[in-house]
């Protein structure tokens, strides 16, 4: 984990096409102190950086985010407010390479959308 103590995975949910993720946010952790105080907002850096660790972990490999071709913040993730996130990721391995789909959610809310392509690191 990158960033220590910013979230914890509390399930998972493995599939022929990827997994699903349930995590919970530290709603108390430094980086929502910064961003922003006094309304924490979860930056998109950290969720593509969660989407990375967690395909790490379904795969088994090293990677290095290569292309990102769509992503879509679609609504604000508040750790206050709302700090269960329910990530669905959908992973294709290719040669040297990972192709992932991901929904990254709350409630019934969708709050971002991405498709990247992660190079394998040996």
């Amino acid at each position: 984990m990158l960033i220590e103590d910013l979230y914890k995975v509390t399930a998972t949910e493995k599939s022929a096409e990827g997994i699903l993720a349930q995590i919970h946010l530290n709603k108390d952790h430094a980086i929502f102190k910064g961003h922003f105080p006094g309304n924490p907002v979860m930056p998109g850096v950290c969720m593509i950086q969660i989407i990375k660790e967690l395909t790490e972990e379904a795969t088994g490999k090293n990677l290095f985010l290569a292309v990102s071709s769509n992503i879509k913040f679609m609504a604000i993730i508040n750790p206050e407010n709302n700090p269960d996130l329910q990530i669905a990721i959908d992973i294709a391995e290719e040669d040297d390479e990972v192709k992932v789909k991901n929904t990254t959610s709350f409630e019934d809310t969708v709050a971002l959308k991405l498709s990247a392509t992660f190079k394998i690191v040996e």
